[in-house]
């Protein structure tokens, strides 16, 4: 059933944008989607259609949200084995591996873990999202793999995305970078926004674009005679923009081992030990693993973290690096 929210601006709410008014009204509604429900024309203000979520509202302005009716996926379920690591009433905790998507697009609309999760339990996810993304609160890359939680009801999807929206998820990542960051540890602040020369790419801007925020530190440098050097990071997140670390250690001028993407060019790698050289190159995927995440659950209002270890094929790298500094 689709649902009316009736609202009336009072003086001391004048001024305020139209999407945050309504937001500080209804707190259980994530900003982003009171935003898309903007733009989809279910606003009215003082009985016109609005679809700037930017408008300012003046004292007295009368606005009435149309929330509609969540659709069905019609999605094909994917025999495909997630690995959960936590799962209760209202969410689960998977530790996915690099190589798939999160939810249909463009060139894949069956393989995805989407449709894994159509196989696992198809009447357990969350509808209020886009009609092909059921359950899914956020997202990792296809070829970064780690922790994903994923709303099994409405309720918590709303929960978890006002928490996303408020940055207070607490989000950590391990990563293998080529080269060493001066200083060692610290915060990296800027803009990212789409890339002009690559629509699938993002890029650091002085002018436009979202604030993104990494805190960066370094946990072991590999340098030796018999390897390049590399250093071994954790990132955690203050905000989570498209590729956030990935253009950040771009942009620092040390890209991620593997990552296809963000690459700076490298000259050949002399003097180094063969078998390292070979499981470097036949990375598939990039040195990226999303491996702790934290957030208050929706129904139980307590703490929950979770952690994931690196998976077998960066572990390999490691233990290899470590071994040929000895």
């Amino acid at each position: 059933m689709k649902k009316k929210i009736n609202l009336i601006v009072k003086d001391n709410e004048k001024n305020l944008r139209v999407d945050v008014f309504i937001n500080k009204k209804e707190n259980e509604i994530s900003r982003t989607r009171i935003k898309n429900l903007i733009l989809d024309k279910k606003l009215k203000l003082n009985n016109n259609t609005l679809e700037d979520p930017s408008k300012k509202v003046s004292t007295g302005d009368i606005l009435e949200l149309i929330i509609p009716e969540a659709k069905k996926a019609s999605l094909k379920p994917y025999k495909y084995k997630l690995d959960i690591i936590y799962e209760d009433e209202d969410l689960i905790i998977i530790n996915k591996p690099a190589g798939i998507v999160m939810h249909p697009g463009a060139g894949n609309f069956d393989n995805t873990i989407v449709n894994a999760l159509m196989n696992y339990d198809k009447n357990s996810l969350s509808n209020i999202g886009d009609k092909l993304r059921p359950g899914i609160v956020h997202r990792i890359d296809k070829n970064t793999s780690g922790l994903v939680v994923i709303a099994k009801n409405n309720q918590t999807h709303e929960h978890l995305s006002v928490q996303f929206s408020k940055h207070s998820i607490k989000r950590i990542y391990q990563l293998l970078i080529w080269g060493k960051v001066r200083p060692s540890k610290g915060k990296i602040e800027t803009l990212i926004t789409r890339s002009s020369k690559n629509r699938q790419m993002m890029e650091v801007s002085k002018t436009k674009g979202k604030k993104a925020i990494t805190n960066y530190k370094t946990l072991e440098i590999f340098e030796n005679q018999n390897t390049p050097t590399l250093s071994l990071l954790e990132c955690e997140l203050e905000t989570g923009r498209t590729h956030q670390i990935r253009v950040h250690m771009n942009y620092l001028g040390n890209s991620i081992v593997g990552d296809d993407k963000y690459k700076k060019k490298f000259k050949k790698i002399t003097n180094i030990d063969p078998l390292l050289e070979k499981n470097l190159i036949n990375l598939n995927r990039q040195f990226l693993h999303a491996k702790t995440i934290g957030f208050i659950h929706p129904k139980k209002n307590k703490e929950m973290i979770f952690n994931a270890i690196l998976p077998q094929e960066l572990e390999i790298i490691l233990k290899m690096l470590r071994n040929t500094g000895k």
